[in-house]
C-alpha cells in the first residue's frame, strides 16, 4: 500500500474531498470511497468527506494495492470517430480517465469500451485492454485503441518510431512573441511532489515538444503542439517550463484560473498507418464547446 502525504497551505483550504480530487487526480466519488473506507487521515485521525481543512493540517492518504479486480463493462456513451475490426478512434471528453488503476475500477474509457465491443487487445493486461497510448484525465480529444494484439503491436511500434501524428491545441498564459518553438527538456518525477512531473536531469527521459502559434490574445496565446515523445504531462510541463502555463491546469497552471474543465488542452489531430491495410489514416476533432466559448470571450476582449 502506498501512502501520500499532503500539507495544507492557504491556497488549499476547503472540503477535504474537493481538495483530494484535485491533488490525487481522481474523481470525487473515488476520493469519497477512500475516505469512507478509512484510508484518509488528517493529523492521524480519520475524517468525513465534509471535513474542512485548516492551514498546516497534514493529510495522509493510503492508496490500496491494485487487486486482480474484474473490470466490468459499463454503458457509458462514446464519441467514436472511426472503427473497424482492428482499431477504434475515440474523441475522449475532459474528465474521463482512460483506464482503471489502483482504487479506480469504474467510469473509465476502458469500462465503456468493454461494453461497446468484446474484442480488445490483451497486450497491456486486464486493466488496460486495447489501450496503446493515453491522454490525461482532464485533457480532451483523440486517441486510438487496438482491437487485437496484431493491431496493438503495429500501433505501439509506430509510437516508438515517432511516426504517429499527434497535435494538440493548448490555450496558454502570456503572449508568445515568436511563431514557432521547440522545447527539448528531459522530464522526470518531481522529488517534492510525486503527483507532478518536472523538467530535470535526474531520473528523467528525453522529451521534445514543437509548437506554433495559432492565435494571440491580450494576455494569452492559442498554440498547436506537436509531440515527438510521449512523456507524462509533457505539454503541460514543457509550457510551464518556458513560462507559458496551460490555462485551467490544476497542477501546473495558475490558481486564479477557472479549473472547472481542467486544462484547456485538446488532442485535436491524430494520424497513423492502419495496421492491416497500410492506409494512412488522419483524424481531426473539434474543440470542446467550453474551449470555443473561452476563445470567443478572448476575441471580444481584443475588440474592446
Amino acid at each position: 500500500m502506498e501512502t501520500i502525504k499532503i500539507t495544507i497551505d492557504e491556497s488549499m483550504k476547503g472540503r477535504i474531498d474537493k481538495i483530494l480530487t484535485k491533488q490525487l487526480d481522481m474523481s470525487r466519488t473515488q476520493v469519497q470511497q477512500l475516505i469512507n473506507e478509512q484510508h484518509v487521515f488528517v493529523n492521524d485521525k480519520n475524517v468525513k468527506a465534509s471535513y474542512k481543512t485548516d492551514i498546516n493540517d497534514v493529510i495522509e492518504v493510503e492508496i490500496p494495492d491494485a487487486k486482480n479486480t474484474e473490470i466490468l463493462p459499463e454503458d457509458i456513451p462514446l464519441d467514436i470517430v472511426y472503427e473497424d475490426k482492428d482499431v477504434i478512434v475515440i474523441n475522449k471528453p475532459s474528465g474521463m480517465i482512460v483506464h482503471p488503476s489502483s482504487g479506480i475500477y469504474s467510469g473509465t474509457l476502458v469500462n465503456a469500451l468493454l461494453y461497446h465491443c468484446h474484442d480488445l487487445s490483451g497486450i497491456n493486461g486486464v486493466m488496460r485492454p486495447g489501450i496503446v497510448h493515453r491522454i490525461d484525465k482532464e485533457t480532451s480529444g483523440l486517441l486510438m485503441v487496438a482491437k487485437n494484439d496484431k493491431a496493438h503491436a503495429s500501433l505501439s511500434k509506430q509510437l516508438e518510431e515517432h511516426s504517429v501524428i499527434r497535435r494538440y491545441y493548448a490555450l496558454v498564459h502570456g503572449v508568445i512573441p515568436h511563431d514557432y518553438g521547440r522545447i527539448e527538456a528531459p522530464i522526470g518525477r518531481d522529488t517534492q511532489d510525486r503527483q507532478k512531473m518536472t523538467c530535470t536531469d535526474k531520473n528523467a527521459k528525453e522529451a521534445i515538444t514543437n509548437f506554433k502559434v495559432i492565435e494571440r490574445f491580450n494576455d494569452m496565446t492559442l498554440v498547436e503542439c506537436r509531440l515527438e515523445t510521449g512523456r507524462t504531462h509533457q505539454i503541460r510541463v514543457h509550457m510551464q517550463y518556458i513560462g507559458y502555463p496551460v490555462y485551467g491546469d490544476p497542477k501546473y497552471g495558475l490558481r486564479k484560473d477557472d479549473q472547472s474543465h481542467g486544462q484547456y488542452l485538446h488532442a485535436k489531430i491524430l494520424g497513423f498507418v492502419h495496421p492491416t491495410t497500410g492506409e494512412e489514416l488522419y483524424f481531426e476533432s473539434d474543440l470542446p464547446s467550453y474551449f470555443n466559448d473561452k476563445l470567443a470571450e478572448l476575441r471580444l476582449e481584443m475588440e474592446g
